[in-house]
């Protein structure tokens, strides 16, 4: 075996921490950089929010901001730390946002539930009075029902007469005489509505 002298084993050392020096500032590559850390930041991430798609989402916006920042990282032996930094950070903030979106929809839930008994309530009376309107409505002769029902929903006289291909002039005769024919059947509460 060939037997290294002291002075060739110390110029061999100083030439490898030269070497790893000169490796260690020169800057690395994105494609290395994904290569070499993907499993670290993944592995950082599913850390912390516990799920393998939201790890993966979180590795991907890492090394997306690796890629916008790549040129201010000069020195290789940060990137590591880096890329793990700025995945734990993201997953944290992945975990608050989720508490959060979580914290309102179950506020959300509550007060549903809260107004569920009103609603049902006021959903019934509801669709009592629609169902009396649409009574009332139905024995309205025509145009004068056509009539109502159009200037009730915003349409001008004008619009109205050219739909229902009837005089202008007419229109306000007919939905006068419709709200006075609804009256009686619908009875004095309809007066509100109209």
């Amino acid at each position: 075996m060939l037997k290294m002298g002291k002075v060739t084993e110390t110029l061999v050392d100083s030439m490898s921490e030269q070497l790893a020096a000169v490796k260690a500032t020169e800057n690395i590559g994105f494609e290395e950089a994904f290569t070499l850390h993907h499993r670290t930041v993944f592995r950082a991430a599913r850390s912390v929010v516990y799920d393998t798609g939201l790890a993966e989402d979180i590795t991907q916006e890492t090394f997306i901001r690796l890629y916008q920042h790549i040129d201010s990282i000069k020195d290789q032996e940060m990137l590591r730390p880096w890329l793990i930094r700025v995945a734990l950070n993201l997953a944290k903030n992945t975990v608050r946002g989720n508490i959060r979106a979580n914290t309102r929809d179950e506020n959300y839930v509550k007060e549903t539930m809260a107004n569920a008994v009103v609603s049902v309530e006021a959903e019934f009376e509801e669709k009592t009075g629609i169902s009396e309107i649409n009574r009332a409505l139905c024995r309205i002769r025509e145009p004068l029902r056509s009539c109502l029902v159009l200037k009730q929903q915003g349409l001008s006289y004008k619009e109205i007469a050219e739909s229902l291909s009837l005089n202008e002039t007419s229109i306000g005769t007919y939905v006068a005489r419709a709200r006075q024919e609804f009256l009686r059947f619908y009875g004095k509460t309809g007066k509100e509505n109209l």
